[in-house]
Order: C-alpha cells, then structure tokens, then sequence
C-alpha cells in the first residue's frame, strides 16, 4: 500500500481532530452565507472551528485536499498492509517543511503561503496540497451541507472506510467500528503504550463524530428558519399585491367618480353660460389644478391648437404658458394642469391659439382666487424684496462696469500721458543738445598760464587735479580760492566744489584741487571764488563766460543723448505719476471730508426736533421698525388727554394709504409719548401728524402745514424727481451784484445734487462774464411783445442756463443795475421768461422767483399762464432783502403758494411789514448757505499752503504771512482782524470805523477789503485809508475795491471777521469765515443771530440746533456794543491761544454749506405742491 503523508495549514483548532488511522482524507466543507440573525444557533460549532467563521464572513467557500499527521504525538507502532514498493513497514516519511526566510530560487516561484508544504515520499512522485477558494455569489445563500469524503484515490482498509462512511452517515455503530477487525489491522507488538495510543484515537474519532452531528443539527436549524422566512416573504408579497391591487382599484374607482364630477360640473358651467372651469373647485397654494376650456363657446371654436397663457396676482408674479389636451368626457373640452406656487392669491390667465387669436373674457381676462394664500400686503413685501435684490444685483453689475471702464480709462489716459511724456522728452533732449553743443562753440578757450588739467587725457570717474594760477586773475589777492564746478552746461547745477591748495615749487602763484569727473560728463564747467558758495565775495568767471574742458574721453554723442532721452522721460513719467497720485488722493480726501460733512448735517438735521420729535432709531430704515417719540408738551397738543399718530410713507402717496391711527403710549422719559411702526422696503420718506382724536375732527399738529416728513434709507423706490425753475436777474459767477447771485447758484447745484431737476432762465446782459459759460450756443429764438427773443443755452457750474436775448436792446445796458427803467426791463423779462416756458413745452414742478426784480412772475403766472399749459407748476418766492421794491414783493407774496426769506430771525423781523403780515401762514425763514467747492481751504487756488481742520493753525498762519507781504504789513504773529463787505449803512459802517481804531489800540492788525456804491461813502474811507498809512502804515490797509483772489486770502488770514451789520437778512460772509477757520464778531441781527452763538452766552442756545459757541456777538448798534466783542475777542487770542486754535477747528468742522437749506428747500417745494 502507498503512503503519503502530508501537512495541512489549517486552523489551529482543528489540529487534534483525527480518523483512527492515520489516512489520508479529503475534507470538502462547503459552506454558504446565511442572516446573521442565526449565528447563534452555530455558536458552538463555529467556536471551534474558525475557519468556518471565515468562511461564512468572507463571503466564499473553501474545498480543501490536505493530508492529517498526526506523528507530531508521541510514537507508536502501526502495522499496515504492505505496499507494492520496499518501504519497510510502519516507515513514516519525513517531513520537509519550508524555513520562514526561505527565498525561491532564480528562476522558479517561491511558495505560495496559501499552498500547504510539500512533503515529498522517497518512493513516490511528489504528491501536493490544494486549496481551493470559490467565490460565493452573496451572503444570503443559505449554507450548503458540510461533505466529508474519503478520497477515491487512495485505497484504505474496510474497517476504515466503514468507519468513515459511519461517520458521513450518521451510523450508531461507532463503537463497532472502532474495535475493528482482525484481518484488517494488526499490530506488531502488544505492549501497553500501544493500547493507550489505540484509546486516544478512538476518543479522537468519538470528538470529531460529535462535531459531525452538531454540524448536522446547525445544517437543520438553518434550513428551518430560511423555511420560515421564505414563508414570510411569500406572504408579506402576497399581502403587497393584495393592497396594489386595492389602491389599483381605489384610483380607477376614484379617476371613474372624478370624470363622472368634472362631467357634471362641466354640465353646470355650460348650464351657467361660462366658459371654464377649474378643480379642484377650492383652489389652495402649493397644489396642481386643472383648468378646463369648453372650445365650442370660446372664440377658439376652430383653433387646433390651445394654449394658456397667464400669471400670478394680477399678471404680477411668476407667467407660465401651458399647451391644453382635449379631453376624454366629450362637449369638447380641453384641460391643462398648472401649479400654484405658495406666494399666489389669486390666478390671471387667457387663452390662446399659439398666434394671435385670444380669448380672453371678453377683455377682463380670467380669474381664479387663491385661498388660504398670501394677502395682498404680505405680496407686496415679497416682491418688494425680490425687487431689492434684484437691485442689489444690478448695481453690482453696474459698479462692476463702471470699474472696467474706469480701468480701460485709466489704461488709455496712462497711455496717452506716456506718449506725450515721451514727446516732450525728445523735445528736451534735443533743446538741451542745441545748447550745449552751441555753448561748445562760443566757449573762450582759456589761457594754460591761467588754467589746465592733468592728465590730459580723461573720462568719466576719473580724478584729475585741475590747477590755476591765482596771481593773473582777479583773485590775486584772495586768501583762499575756492572751485565752484558743475558738467554739461550747468545741468544739475552746482555739483563741483571743492577748496584749492597752494602748490610749491612751480613759477607764480598757482593753486590746484582733485576733482572727480561727474559721470555722464561730456564737458566740465566751472569758475573760481574766494570763498564756499553762499559765503564768496569775488569770482574769476573768465570774463564772464565761465570756464568749460571738454572731457577727452566720452561715449559716443548719440549714444549719451539717446540715453539722456531716456532719462528725461523716466523723470517726467515719475514726476507726473507723484502728481498724478496727490491729485487723486486729494480727490478722495475732498469727497470723504463732504460725505462726512453731509452724514453729519443729517444727523443734526433729524435730532434738530428732538424738543418735539424723534425717532428710534434716529435713521429710519425701509424695511425695519421705527419707533417715533413725540413731545405735545412743546406743540398745540399740550394738555390734551390722548394723542393720535397718523402716518402715511411717500408724501402721502404710498400704495398702502394712510395708515390706522395709532393711540401713543406714554414714553420712559416720562415727557413724551411713543409708538412704533413698520417701514415699507418702497418708502422713501415717512410722513406723519398727530392729533387729539381718533377721528378727523379736532386739533392737529402738522408742523405749521408743512406735516412732518423724515428720509427713509435703503429702500428700494426712489424719490420722483422734481423740475424746478429758477427766474433770477442775478447768477454767480456770470451776473453776481450782491448775495442774491450766490444763493441762486448755490442753492440750484445743492437741490440738483439731490437728484432734482434744476433750470435757471437769465437775462443775456451784454456783460456777462462768458468765461465761466461752458458750451455757450443759439438755441431757439421766439416772438413776445412786439419783439424777437434769442435763446442761448449753457452750462454754469453744471447748471443747466437759458439766456433770454431780446432784441429791443433792454439788457445791452453795460450793467445789471442802475438804469432809470429797472422796473419794465426786469417786468419784460418775467413776462418773457414765462412765455418761453410755454411755448418751450417746459412743465415745471416749481417756478422759484426772487426779490422785487423777478416778482412780478408771481401774479404774471396767476393771471396769464395757469390756465394755459402751465397749471402744473406753483410758485415760490424768495425775499432776499425789505428794502428794495417793498410794493412788487408785497404783490408777489400775494400770489406766491409758499414764500420765505433768508433766515429764520429775519422772518421774525419783518413778519410785521404790512406786505407780510397778512401772509404769515405760509411765510417761512430757512438760512442761506455757502458753496463749499467754491469756499475751500484744502483746494484754493488763491491759498499759499491748503488745509483742513487738521492742520488749520499751520495753513492759516502760512496765509497770513502771505498777506502781510501782498498789501504791505509788518510781518509779525498779530490777532490780525478782516473785513469784506461793501460799504454801506445797512453793514454799519460807523462801527466798521470805531472797530479798525479800537483793533489798533489793542495791537492787532486791520485788512478791509470793500467799495462803496456811494461815492461820498467811497471817498471818506479813500480818507481814512490815507490817514491809517500815516499812522499804523504796518498795521492796518484798505483796499477800496473789488478782488476776488484778495478775499480769499483775507478770509484765510484773518484771526477774526468783523460783521457789524444794522440789519442782515442771513449774511454769508460769517458762514465763509467760519469755513477758513476764522471766527466771527458780529451783530445780534438777522441772519448772523442764527448763525453765530456767542462763546460766553449762548451754550445753550447754541445746543438746541445740535451744535457748539463759534463766535463773539453784542446788542447794541454803538461803540460800546463793538468794544464789547472785539476787546473779549483780541484777549482771548493773546491769553489764551491753545483754546483759541481749538475753536478756530471747531469752526471749520460745523457745516454751514447747502446740506441742511436744501433739505429746508424741498420741504418747502412739497408742501407747495400738496
């Protein structure tokens, strides 16, 4: 018999799990995946035999040939049948198992580690193990039976294959078997270790049959529960097809009770005469529903071809177009299914044949409301937001190509400035060449026995020693003998000096110095001086013609003026760049300083009613809540039990109306009353009134008529523009007399910066100042009062100006003022200026007129023009001084729809003048402003050093000195006192007198600058000017005239501005000091009470309209009242001069331009228009 024995690498586990011989079997469990679940119903079998784990866990099978030695046990005898070869009996082969670090040969493969050891039998060709590993397709396959056979290719003795077919069967004669048979295994000694060996194998084979059967019971239970489950699935599917089936017929039973409804309904709408329907019949939002046309009633009634076209809440939200189907219930109808968003109230459709045959209800379109959806309100706010970002998005978009263009701008102006960098370098380097090379030519060679170099030969760097022979010179007599030098005709100035020594041994008096040659040097230049520069008395300069060596050695002349090309053009590209960099960031400087200027004046603006009202937060937002504190105790609510809160948004124009009063509740504070409200993200301006009642009736407060109004921010809606015109006889710069010029311009640009529309119509006098008219040119020409009128058309400070041009020659007077008929040529001009209007197709907003001269517009328009294509507009006149034409402006007050004047204490002033005082109801005081382009300190042209109120001590005391040195004063640290004014009785000029004396006995210094219209007036201050150059020639100057540059320096300059006028409307020279950071000492009048609050008296005054004291003001029209101020002004400037800077800044920051008049204008224009 053969023998071969072989080792296994199996589990651990199953290393004691032996037949009774020591046979060669072949083990093929097979063992398939099965749920989880059952794994503890295995527990036992698998805990001993890891592999099956494995196994089952990695998801294949194994079919494993191995061969079972047991020899590794302790020895014993076995006789077996002798085989065919020579092995002696019991001979057991050896085993030959590979090392660990064992390499395979070249050229051969290595072991596999999943390949059992070879175990080679000396008589037999190697046998080998095999493993098998089959993929099994998924876990849950369930397990398979677990086959032991015998291997059919060895031959093994009868009692061992019954055995192991006891085993495999499940035979209960194990213990039969066990004891064998005679015949078939006999032993060669029957000692006593050999019965024990025989015991431990039969209790060997008992184990492994128990593991046999247990593996059996598993294979059993495994198979029951897939039985069970198996049973669940097929039932659990059987209860699912049941329940489709159900739903199947639920849906057909309910398709069949739908068809058998929309039949019926379909019935009763043809019943009814309609055309449509829809289902469901309650229409809800977030759901599909079905539209339905009847075609044979619709105007469609031949079209093949259906389609809906429609929207949401009034054709506003979401459009769709659907085509229809005809459908399967007859009457030819035909049906679309639409979806109705969440955000949808209502639905707006008509039908179409896909061209241009609609039905569409008879021109109402069709309807169907939404319930349970969003209101009306809750709409609007959606879409209002919607539109916010979308707004949002296209001003991104917009900033986005305002950024590239400004790039692409920017690229082709550096390339332009670049080119003509270029050109203007070759032009200077070719005027530089010309010079020099002439210079060449007309240099006096000089003498050697005066001058000479060595080494003759040169070049750039080197040094040389440059001698001179001091004795034949005009510097024989000099002590020391300096060398002041430069190259290349002078060009970079004095470059060269140096001190020469005395030079020993050499015949006469020669002196030398080592010089080096500047580079880039093509010829030296120099003379000689007894002494450094700054310090010399006497040159020798060669007769004036200077001394010049050309340089021996040196780059080639083309070569060296293509190179200084060059250089020039880098340091004119430099020098501009530096330019051009101050210039923008001074730009930017402008522009930040004015943004915060104007968030400043706003922010004043809103709490300047803080006595009365206010809100929370100060700055309404659209969108947000605002919570608004009134005060009655201050108003003509006082005492009143209640108060009631009526708003409405957009000058009472808001979409939503005017709101549900509100009944205020009292506030923390204790003095005023609250309530709160929702901004509207379209709201541009919040509106509101209090009164007493709920109802309409009783007191209202509504600010004098003019209800109260504060600016929304950040919402999506703007303010309509409005158009307003201005008829003025006056424009600064172009027509300026007096301040009435200055407010027609200033006042136009700060309203159109606004985002208004602003005209101004003005005589063409025949002195215009035109250079300040930009792209002057003919515009029409129409027929009025028997005469032609030219129309011109330009551009003044970017205002847009008609010049009216009659051509009976009534403004080709030489002047603006002065003419005998003032009266008919400014009344021709208001007539014409309307007329223009009207036949022009202008529909102006406002027509603003000012002063007597363009008064008559007011009743002119009334009476001829209202009722004539003008009825749109209204009338707003301005009085800018009493005193003149009192009759015109008491008509015009009549006529006007609103009126004011140019400060709210001159209002008061004159509310008693019979041409007012039956108008007080809509006569109003609002101040003048300055331009503050115009009025600058940081970019005046007219300035030595521009400033801010960071700097301003330093720019105004560079001013000053400036001034000194312009008309002639002592240059020294003085409270210098200004005064710009014409020189008339109204701006006092008695006290303008007493103050230049009572100035000069303090120790300050006096500039006037003024005419006057009245030549006796002229010549007494012609006297006193001549008086004060004899007496105080150091300290004080008059300059009796008109001059622009000159008052802006003054203003600079001044320590103080003296403004002592009798009366003053409003008054802009305080406002213009104050701008330069000059303080202002003024009289109690009028414009300049409003404006100036006295640093000692008027701290509380001054807080109530949000701002600090700036100024120094007295009662009286006398020489005790002027004493008073000018004597507390001049100490505090020498006693106190840190404080006195720090008010000098404080002055310059308060904001005095337009920004807060403007506000004060279009509150105005409203309120007209209301």
């Amino acid at each position: 018999m053969e023998a071969s024995s072989l080792q296994v690498n199996s589990p651990v586990c199953c290393g004691r799990i032996a037949l009774r011989d020591k046979t060669l079997v072949k083990i093929k469990p097979f063992i398939g995946s099965h749920p989880s679940r059952r794994t503890n119903l295995c527990s036992k079998f698998t805990q001993s035999c890891s592999w099956y784990k494995y196994s089952v866990i990695a998801g294949f099978s194994r079919q494993i040939i191995a061969s079972s030695d047991f020899s590794r046990r302790r020895r014993y005898k076995v006789s077996t049948p002798r085989a065919n070869d020579s092995a002696p009996k019991g001979f057991k082969p050896k085993l030959n198992s590979p090392r660990k670090d064992q390499k395979p040969i070249e050229g051969k493969e290595g072991p596999n580690p999943s390949i059992s050891t070879e175990v080679v039998n000396p008589t037999l060709k190697e046998s080998k193990t095999e493993v098998k590993v089959e993929k099994v397709p998924e876990f849950s396959q369930r397990a398979e039976n677990v086959n032991i056979d015998v291997l059919d290719a060895i031959s093994v003795s009868g009692s061992q294959k019954s055995k192991l077919e006891a085993i495999t069967n499940g035979d209960n004669q194990i213990e039969k078997l066990s004891s064998g048979n005679d015949d078939d295994a006999k032993y060669d000694d029957d000692d006593d270790d050999d019965d024990d060996e025989e015991e431990e194998e039969e209790e060997e084979a008992s184990r492994m049959l128990k593991l046999e059967m247990e593996a059996k019971l598993l294979k059993q239970k495994v198979e029951e529960q897939e039985r069970i489950i198996k049973q669940k699935m097929e039932d659990e599917e059987k209860l699912r097809k049941q329940k489709m089936e159900e739903e199947l017929r639920k849906k057909e039973m309910e398709a069949k009770l739908r068809i058998q409804e929309l039949k019926s309904i379909a019935t009763e709408t043809l019943v009814k005469g309609e055309k449509i329907f829809y289902y469901p019949k309650i229409v809800t939002p977030d759901q599909d529903i079905e539209i339905f046309l009847n075609r044979t009633v619709s105007s469609l009634y031949e079209a093949s071809e259906i389609l809906i076209m429609g929207a949401f809440n009034d054709w506003r939200y979401k459009s769709f177009t659907v085509k229809l189907e005809k459908t399967n219930f007859g009457m030819d109808w035909w049906s679309c299914r639409i979806h109705v968003p969440k955000e949808a109230c209502k639905i707006n459709f008509v039908f179409f044949n896909g061209k241009d045959l609609y039905e569409n209800n008879e021109m109402k379109d069709f309807c169907i409301d939404v319930e349970g959806g969003m209101d009306v309100y809750e709409f609007e706010e959606l879409m209002l937001e919607e539109k916010r970002r979308e707004l949002e998005r296209l001003a991104k978009e917009e900033y986005e190509r305002e950024k590239q263009a400004e790039e692409q701008r920017r690229i082709e102006e550096e390339k332009a400035a670049s080119e003509a960098d270029r050109l203007q370098a070759k032009n200077e380097a070719e005027r530089r060449r010309g010079i020099l090379e002439e210079q060449l030519q007309k240099a006096v060679k000089f003498d050697d026995n005066v001058c000479y170099i060595e080494p003759s030969e040169f070049k750039e760097e080197d040094m040389v020693r440059l001698y001179y022979n001091k004795g034949v010179g005009p510097l024989a007599n000099a002590k020391d003998v300096w060398i002041h030098g430069g190259y290349n005709n002078w060009k970079d100035g004095l470059s060269i000096v140096e001190k020469l020594e005395k030079l020993e041994g050499k015949v006469g008096d020669w002196w030398y110095a080592n010089v080096v040659v500047p580079n880039r040097s093509l010829v030296l230049d120099w003379v000689f001086a007894d002494g450094p520069p700054q310090h010399s008395t006497m040159y020798d300069n060669n007769n004036r013609k200077d001394f010049h060596a050309i340089v021996p050695i040196s780059i080639p002349r083309d070569l060296f003026w293509a190179e200084e090309e060059h250089e020039i053009y880098k340091k004119l590209q430099t020098e501009r760049r530096i330019r051009e960099e101050e210039i923008r960031a001074k730009a930017e400087k402008t522009a930040r300083m004015k943004a915060e200027t104007k968030e400043r004046t706003m922010k004043t603006f809103l709490l300047s009613q803080k006595n009365i009202v206010y809100t929370d937060p100060l700055e309404v937002q659209a969108g947000g809540l605002v919570t608004v504190l009134y005060n009655p105790a201050n108003t003509v609510l006082n005492g009143k039990p209640e108060v009631w809160f009526r708003c409405s948004f957009n000058r009472w124009t808001h979409r939503m109306g005017l709101l549900p009063p509100q009944k205020m509740l009292p506030a923390d504070n204790g003095t005023h009353v609250k309530t709160s409200v929702k901004v509207p993200l379209d709201a541009y301006v919040m509106d509101f009134v209090f009164s007493e009642k709920e109802t309409d009736d009783g007191v209202f407060d509504n600010k004098n008529g003019m209800d109260y109004h504060l600016p929304v921010s950040g919402g999506i809606a703007k303010e309509p523009p409005m158009h307003i015109v201005h008829i003025s006889v006056e424009m600064a710069p172009i027509a300026k007399v007096g301040g009435l010029g200055d407010v027609v311009t200033s006042l136009s640009r700060a309203v159109q910066d606004l985002n208004h529309n602003v005209d101004i119509i003005l005589p063409k006098y025949d002195c215009l100042n035109l250079s300040n008219v930009k792209d002057l040119g003919f515009h029409k020409s129409y027929s009025w009062g028997g005469t032609e009128i030219k129309v011109w058309f330009g551009k003044v400070e970017g205002l847009s100006v008609y010049f009216l041009e009659p051509q009976n020659g009534l403004f080709w007077k030489g002047c603006i003022y002065g003419c005998n008929n003032d009266g008919e040529r400014f009344g021709f001009f208001c007539h014409a200026a309307l007329e223009f209007l009207l036949q022009s197709g202008f529909h102006p907003d406002v027509i603003h007129c000012h002063d007597w001269s363009s008064a008559p517009v007011a009743w002119l328009f009334k009476e001829n023009y209202t009722h004539y294509g003008l009825s749109k507009a209204r009338i707003v006149f301005t009085i800018h001084n009493l005193e003149f034409g009192a009759p015109l402006i008491g008509k015009a007050m009549q006529y006007a729809d609103k009126a004011t004047t140019v400060s709210p204490t001159y209002s008061r002033e004159v509310s008693g003048n019979p041409v007012i005082a039956p108008h007080l109801y809509k006569f109003h005081g609002i101040l003048n402003g300055i331009d503050p382009d115009i009025w600058d300190p940081f970019n005046d042209k007219f300035l030595p050093v521009s400033y801010t109120s960071e700097n301003v001590v330093e720019g105004k005391k560079a001013a000053k000195e400036a001034l000194q040195q312009r008309v002639g004063l002592k240059r020294a640290d003085l409270p210098l006192i200004g005064i710009i004014t014409r020189l008339t009785h109204q701006k006092g000029i008695h006290l303008i007198k007493h103050a230049i004396w009572r100035a000069l006995d303090r120790g300050s210094q006096v500039v006037l600058l003024g005419s006057a219209p009245d030549p006796r007036i002229q010549n007494d201050f012609v006297n006193l000017a001549s008086q004060l150059h004899s007496t105080h020639h150091d300290r004080a100057r008059l300059c009796l005239t008109y001059d622009e540059p000159l008052s802006h320096l003054i203003y600079a300059a001044s320590d103080f501005i003296l403004v002592p006028s009798i009366f003053e409307p409003c008054g802009l020279t305080q406002l213009t000091a104050m701008r330069y950071g000059s303080i202002p000492i003024v009289r109690k009048t009028g414009g300049l009470y409003d404006t100036v609050f006295d640093v000692e008296h008027d701290k509380e005054r001054a807080q109530s309209q949000g701002l600090v004291p700036n100024g120094f003001n007295f009662e009286g029209a006398d020489a005790a009242g002027v004493d008073y101020a000018v004597n507390r002004a001049i100490s505090a400037w020498y006693e106190s001069r840190d404080w006195f800077n720090t008010l000098c800044k404080v002055v310059m920051e308060q904001d005095w331009s337009w920004n807060r008049p403007a506000l004060d204008y279009l509150e105005l224009y409203h309120a007209a228009r209301k």
